[in-house]
């Protein structure tokens, strides 16, 4: 399980791996997973950590898209409403039952959006988690303290997913290892191998902690590198039409004391026509999101003065206590891959977020598009066809059965703890070893430092953002609280990895200036 054995893996020149994954997001580590349980040998590179570009920014949430059968996108909505449950099957440690209100302030909004989620409701089947509900005034405000209650006529209550999408990336790459396959991060592809017939048939891979490089064979090769899938598709084909059109999307963080309660709202239609949601995470409140076209792809964006303005706008008309700028502990913000929809780019909102999967002359499968909530589906798709471009024989994908690593029902989801399902207790039994790192991070967090220490020792994180970022939430969850912290996690990072001193200092400048993002000034 650790990054050294996996290297030495790819270091072997004489193998041919049944398949090479470029991409570590949900979509790749998907893919990687399929493909390990179903018994091929699967080599997957990630040029930074995993999911530190999208797959860590979502809105928390595993749903079907109330917004998308608004659009009459019933089989996109059907299709995730049936992996939700899945995975709520799957990997209850990673993701559970959320209750959401839609408060209304207009007449005729409790019927209307009552029958809208009833057909949710319908659409859902045996995967349901819970019927929708009208309720009065009164019970909106029981059911969420700090709602605004001038003009409140009611609401209608209805059941979603909730996750912690980096958190459930790491359990994937641990289930893909679990079943032999091969997850490397930080290993950036810069070029594709072809054969004599000009067939894709390997890549070019750069190890960037320690500057070596690679050629590694392979009889396919997938593109599942999200916002940088039309970097891949340019080292096959410079000439390619254009795939994404990327969009942005912004969240705050607010503290709980501004919406109590387990239940969150969610404002179907905002002034650019898109859904906001208040999703109680992790004892705060993730507010989101925005959807900003944008020109260029990079691995940290940062946020618009006015998506921020726009999100504590509107989060002030559905809260009693409205908030500002300055109660905002953190801004993320992510970028969608979006299929391109002919050549006008000009409101990502209407673009689809089904997937898409094409395979170029010279053999090179690229998927793209898609959500978080389908992933498992988009996994399967994906190596389906990939079996057939590398002539391999059939087997039947597993994953719709297959518990995920850490699988357990026993446990309680107030504590932040439970995403680690059955490697918990190994994670506290590390106080045995180091008693003086079983203490709380900082005041305004909840991790302890023995999740740092874990982090290094089994999720293969490498570096403090990746400890503070992915592997704990400490940066989306307070900023400020997390480059306080860096400066600790990176000693105890530092001895469990043999860096220096000046790796340390390198390090919190690092993420110092990286948290400077995500703290609205």
């Amino acid at each position: 399980m650790k990054r050294s054995d996996f290297i030495s893996r790819m270091e072997d020149s004489a193998k041919v791996w049944d398949f090479i994954i470029v991409g570590g997001g949900a979509t790749g580590l998907g893919a990687g997973l399929d493909a390990a349980a179903r018994g091929y040998s699967v080599l997957l590179l990630e040029q930074g950590d995993f999911a530190e570009a999208t797959s860590s920014r979502s809105t928390k949430m595993v749903h079907g898209g109330v917004r998308y059968l608004q659009q009459g996108n019933i089989s996109l909505v059907m299709e995730a409403l049936k992996e939700r449950g899945i995975l709520l099957k799957n990997a209850p440690h990673m993701c559970y039952n959320q209750k959401f209100i839609v408060p209304d302030y207009k007449w005729w909004g409790l019927p209307y959006y009552g029958i809208g989620l009833k057909a949710y409701d319908m659409l859902a089947r045996k995967y349901s988690f819970g019927k929708s509900q009208i309720l009065s005034s009164k019970s909106v405000i029981k059911e969420v303290p700090g709602v605004r209650t001038k003009k409140l006529k009611g609401g209608v209550t209805y059941h979603d997913g909730q996750f912690d999408d980096a958190r459930l990336a790491i359990t994937l790459a641990h289930t893909m290892a679990d079943h032999s396959g091969c997850p490397v991060n930080y290993a950036k592809v810069t070029g594709l191998l072809k054969n004599d017939a000009g067939n894709v048939n390997g890549v070019k891979v750069v190890d960037t902690l320690s500057d070596t490089s690679y050629e590694v064979k392979a009889k396919a090769v997938i593109n599942a590198t999200g916002i940088f899938t039309d970097d891949v598709m340019n080292m096959d084909n410079a000439e390619h039409k254009k795939l994404i059109a990327p969009s942005q999307g912004v969240h705050i963080v607010i503290d709980r004391k501004f919406l109590g309660g387990q239940t969150g709202i969610m404002v179907p239609k905002t002034d650019d026509g898109r859904v906001i949601f208040f999703v109680p995470w992790h004892d705060k409140v993730v507010v989101g999101t925005t959807d900003t076209p944008i020109s260029s792809v990079c691995m940290e964006p940062k946020p618009l003065k006015e998506e921020i303005d726009f999100l504590v706008e509107h989060s002030a008309r559905y809260l009693e206590h409205p908030i500002t700028r300055d109660d905002v502990l953190s801004v993320f913000t992510g970028i969608r891959p979006l299929i391109a929809a002919g050549d006008s780019h000009d409101k990502t909102s209407s673009l689809a977020r089904d997937h898409y999967l094409t395979i170029s002359p010279s053999k090179l499968l690229t998927i793209a598009g898609g959500k978080w909530t389908t992933y498992r589906q988009m996994a399967e798709d994906c190596i389906d066809n990939a079996i057939k471009i590398g002539g391999h024989p059939f087997r039947p994908s597993p994953t719709k059965d297959m518990k995920l690593h850490g699988y357990t029902d026993d446990f309680d989801p107030k504590d932040h703890m439970h995403v680690y399902g059955s490697d918990r207790e190994e994670i506290q039994a590390l106080a045995a070893d180091y008693p003086e790192l079983d203490q709380q991070m900082h005041e305004q967090l909840q991790y302890s430092w023995l999740e740092v220490v874990w982090a290094v020792k089994n999720e293969w994180a490498l570096t403090v953002s990746d400890a503070l970022s992915r592997r704990t939430r400490a940066l989306i969850l307070n900023a400020k609280a997390a480059i306080e912290a860096a400066p600790k996690a990176a000693e105890i990072m530092a001895k469990e990895l043999g860096k220096d001193e000046a790796w340390v200092k390198e390090q919190v400048e690092e993420f110092t200036k990286l948290a400077e993002n995500y703290i609205v000034n």
